[in-house]
C-alpha cells in the first residue's frame, strides 16, 4: 500500500512537469515482455552501431506501440541523439533525405530503417501558416522534448534492444492496457500544428480497437476543415495507409462519424448515401481488409477504383444525356472524376492510370462475341478489371451470369472456350458503307455513276 502510494505521488509530481522536462518510467521485459528478438535484424544493428559510436538509439513510436498491442509492426524506425550528418557517418549505405525535418534512411540487406533525431520543443519563431500548421521543423532537441513533440501517449514509446526496456514518459503503456487513445498536449493545437493528426486517430483507433479520449475526440468535427491546407500528397499517403490497414471499414465508419470524409474524398459521401453505392463500397474494403488480415496485397488503384466507381456512373449517365455515344462519354467521365479528385488527393499518374483501364474494361466484358473477348483477356489490367466485374455482380450492380460467363471463359481452354463465344448481335456483320461522292443521289451507288 505504501509503496503504492509513493509511486502515485511521484507520477502526480511528474505529470506537473512541463512535457519537455519530464523523466521517463522505465519499464523492463518482466513487465511488457519485448524481447529484443522481436524487433527487426536492421533496427537491431542500427541501435547497436549507433550505441557503439556513442549515442543514445532507440526503437521507437508504431513499432513499440504493434508489439505491446500484440500486433505484426509494418516497419522499425529508430529515434536517436545524433544529428542526420553524424548517424549517416555511421553506415556505409544511408542517405539524408526531407526538407521539413531531416531524416537518415539506413540501407540493411532488404530493410530500410528510418533513423530521426530527437526532436526540440517548438520555439515561438516556428514557422507555421495562417492555421498554425507547422511549415519548417529542423529543430534537434532532447529525448524528453522529442516524446512531448509526439502525438499520442501511445507513440511516445521508446525500446532499447540492448536492455530490453522500454522508456514511457507520457504513460502510453497504461493508456494502451486501458485501450485509450490520448493525446500529448493541447489537442486543438497540436491538430493545428499537423491536421494530418486526425486521420490518425482515426486509423490507430480503428486498428488497436481504441477509443479516443473525449478531449482528443471532440475538436475533430470543429477542426475537420484545416485537413484543405495539407498537401495533397501527404493525403494521399495517409488515406492509402488508412485503406490498408486491414480495418479498413472500420476506418470507413468512423470517418463518417467523426465528419472527416468531407476533408478527405470529397465524393465519398455522395457515394455512401446511394445504397447500391454503399453496398458495392463496403464490400472492396470487407474484401481488402480480409486479403491483408491473411498477409496478402492490396492494390491501391483497385481500392480507389471502386471509391470512385459510382461518381464516375454518375457523370457518365449525365454526359450520355447530353446527347454523347457511350464510350467517348465514359472516358470524359473518368477524367472528370479524377481531377475532381485530384484537387484534394495526389493521385499519382501510373495509379491514375490504372483506375482508368479498370474501368475502361467493364463496358467491354459486355462483349462476348467474335474476337473481343481474347482481346480482354490480354489485357494487362485483366485481372484486376475482372475482380472488379465480380464485385460489381455481387453488389447486385449487374446480373450475375456476366461475371460467371468470364470466370468460366479464362479457365476454358481451345475449342471449349471457342464454343462459349455468343453470337454477333444482330446476326452476320453489316458491310461498312462507302462514303457518298459529290454528287450521288439516294441510292446512287458506284456503278449509278458509270452508267
Amino acid at each position: 500500500m505504501i509503496r503504492k502510494f509513493i509511486s502515485r505521488v511521484l507520477k502526480l509530481g511528474n505529470d506537473k512537469k512541463p512535457a519537455g522536462k519530464r523523466e521517463a518510467a522505465i519499464i523492463p521485459r518482466s513487465s511488457h515482455g519485448i524481447s529484443r528478438d522481436q524487433i527487426s535484424p536492421g533496427s537491431r544493428r542500427v541501435c547497436d552501431t549507433l550505441q557503439a559510436e556513442g549515442y543514445k538509439a532507440y526503437v521507437v513510436g508504431g513499432a513499440v506501440r504493434d508489439l505491446l498491442a500484440g500486433a505484426k509492426p509494418k516497419d522499425f524506425d529508430v529515434a536517436t541523439d545524433a544529428t542526420p550528418e553524424q548517424a549517416k557517418r555511421c553506415f556505409r549505405r544511408s542517405r539524408i533525405i526531407g526538407r521539413r525535418f531531416q531524416i537518415v534512411h539506413a540501407y540493411m540487406g532488404q530493410e530500410i530503417i528510418e533513423i530521426t533525431t530527437f526532436r526540440g520543443a517548438l520555439g515561438d519563431d516556428a514557422k507555421t501558416d495562417a492555421h498554425g500548421r507547422v511549415l519548417h521543423d529542423n529543430v534537434f532537441g532532447s529525448m524528453a522534448e522529442d516524446a512531448a513533440r509526439r502525438d499520442f501517449t501511445v507513440n511516445a514509446l521508446y525500446f532499447d534492444p540492448a536492455s530490453e526496456q522500454i522508456l514511457d514518459y507520457h504513460h502510453g503503456v497504461a493508456d494502451l492496457k486501458q485501450k485509450t487513445l490520448r493525446m500529448i498536449g493541447e489537442p486543438k493545437v497540436r491538430y493545428r500544428e499537423d491536421p494530418v493528426r486526425m486521420l490518425r486517430a482515426v486509423r490507430l483507433a480503428a486498428k488497436l480497437g481504441l477509443s479516443i479520449d473525449p478531449e482528443a475526440r471532440h475538436p475533430i468535427r470543429e477542426l475537420a476543415s484545416l485537413l484543405e491546407n495539407v498537401p495533397a500528397a501527404r493525403l494521399f499517403d495517409e488515406m492509402l495507409k488508412l485503406l490498408t490497414s486491414g480495418h479498413a471499414v472500420k476506418c470507413l465508419q468512423q470517418l463518417r462519424a467523426e465528419g472527416l470524409h468531407h476533408g478527405v474524398l470529397p465524393l465519398l459521401d455522395v457515394i455512401l448515401d446511394q445504397p447500391l453505392g454503399e453496398k458495392f463500397v463496403m464490400l472492396s474494403l470487407a474484401d481488402t481488409d480480409e486479403r491483408i488480415r491473411r498477409g496478402k496485397t492490396s492494390s491501391p488503384s483497385f481500392l480507389f477504383a471502386t471509391l470512385l466507381w459510382h461518381e464516375v456512373l454518375s457523370v457518365w449517365e449525365r454526359i450520355k444525356n447530353g446527347g454523347e455515344s457511350p464510350i467517348p462519354a465514359l472516358h470524359q467521365a473518368m477524367e472528370e472524376v479524377l481531377n475532381v479528385q485530384g484537387e484534394k488527393l495526389a493521385i499519382t499518374r501510373r495509379i491514375a492510370t490504372d483506375i482508368k483501364e479498370i474501368w475502361a474494361l467493364q463496358p467491354r466484358f459486355e462483349q462476348r462475341s467474335g474476337k473481343r473477348p481474347y482481346g480482354v483477356l490480354e489485357h494487362p489490367r485483366f485481372r484486376a478489371a475482372y475482380d472488379f466485374l465480380c464485385l460489381r455482380a455481387e453488389a447486385g450492380e449487374l446480373d450475375q451470369e456476366l461475371a460467371q460467363w468470364w470466370t468460366d471463359f479464362q479457365a476454358a481452354e481451345g475449342e471449349t472456350r471457342a464454343q462459349m463465344l455468343l453470337p454477333d448481335q444482330g446476326g452476320a456483320r453489316k458491310k461498312r458503307r462507302r462514303r457518298k461522292k459529290p454528287g450521288q443521289g439516294a441510292g446512287e451507288g458506284p456503278a449509278d455513276t458509270a452508267a
